[in-house]
């Protein structure tokens, strides 16, 4: 069942004030608010029935019943762990930190768990199997899981393009085709340059795949198929740690999906590439 309490956070900052104070209310007392009728809600929130079943919409759901449903499952779900999540403090000790960063980076992949949707996975695999170039787009802490999804399509021999320079992408994108696939990693959804390489390789009609925050974002609405992941951010947001972990998770399963797909073949691929040392023993993890 879709998580629709992390789809409303996640969706918040891009929706419009008066959706925002539903969904604060919504997101603050979502038991008690589902005791309510969409009319009841309205009240309460000082909006229009019609608009609370928009903001559902635009979430994904095909009104107020499908979202007050899956909200009810989820809340009888996360009763038993319902335990504020603390941020960061200045007097914090180091095992106090490694509680809450670990915490923190459990919940993003739970969160990104609940919002990936298998059959647009499929879909994505799919285009990645039949393409002749997978090219890959990022900056940052982005460009580091686009990394490791090139490294592991050269070990299964997959054609694979990726550049740290800005303007090395940008060329790739302006000479990519319909015949190649553009993976575009942005957790903002705002990167300036991967929506100036998006563009180039939308005018070239190749097909891109973002993977991004589940969130109305020029990225997404860019991109023919999104692959949305959720992050819990500490205090320290520049250093992009929960995001780049989602990011890496989605990375292992493109990976895996795709190996999957011709098993005997990737895992003799495998074994090929395999890389040994001087002393004839093979590395843990090549």
């Amino acid at each position: 069942m879709k998580s629709a309490l992390l789809r409303l956070r996640e969706y918040r900052d891009s929706i419009s004030p008066t959706e925002r104070t539903i969904a604060d209310y919504l997101l603050d007392h979502p038991e008690s608010a589902m005791e309510c009728g969409v009319h009841e809600l309205a009240e309460r929130t000082f909006s229009s029935a019609s608009t609370i079943i928009r903001m559902c919409r635009r979430i994904g759901f095909d009104g107020y019943k499908d979202f007050r449903r899956a909200v009810t499952y989820e809340a009888a779900l996360r009763r038993h762990n319902e335990e504020e999540r603390k941020e960061i403090t200045f007097s914090d000790s180091m095992e106090e930190i490694i509680e809450k960063i670990t915490e923190k980076n459990i919940v993003s992949l739970e969160d990104t768990r609940n919002l990936l949707d298998p059959k647009s996975l499929e879909r994505c695999v799919e285009i990645i199997c039949r393409s002749r170039n997978v090219l890959l787009f990022g900056l940052g802490a982005s460009l580091l899981a686009a990394r490791d999804l090139y490294l592991k399509f050269l070990r299964l021999n997959k054609a694979c393009v990726i550049n740290e320079d800005w303007h090395a992408q940008l060329l790739t994108a302006r000479n990519a085709t319909g015949e190649d696939v553009g993976l575009v990693f942005s957790y903002s959804g705002e990167t300036e340059e991967v929506l100036t390489c998006m563009q180039a390789l939308k005018e070239n009609r190749t097909p891109v795949i973002a993977i991004t925050r589940f969130s109305a974002s020029p990225v997404a609405e860019l991109a023919d198929h999104n692959i949305y992941i959720a992050a819990n951010e500490s205090i320290f947001r520049s250093g992009a740690m929960s995001s780049r972990l989602s990011q890496l998770n989605v990375v292992d399963i493109l990976y895996t999906a795709f190996a999957n797909r011709d098993y005997e073949a990737s895992l003799s691929q495998l074994s090929r590439t395999h890389i040994y040392k001087s002393n004839g023993r093979r590395q843990p993890g090549e």
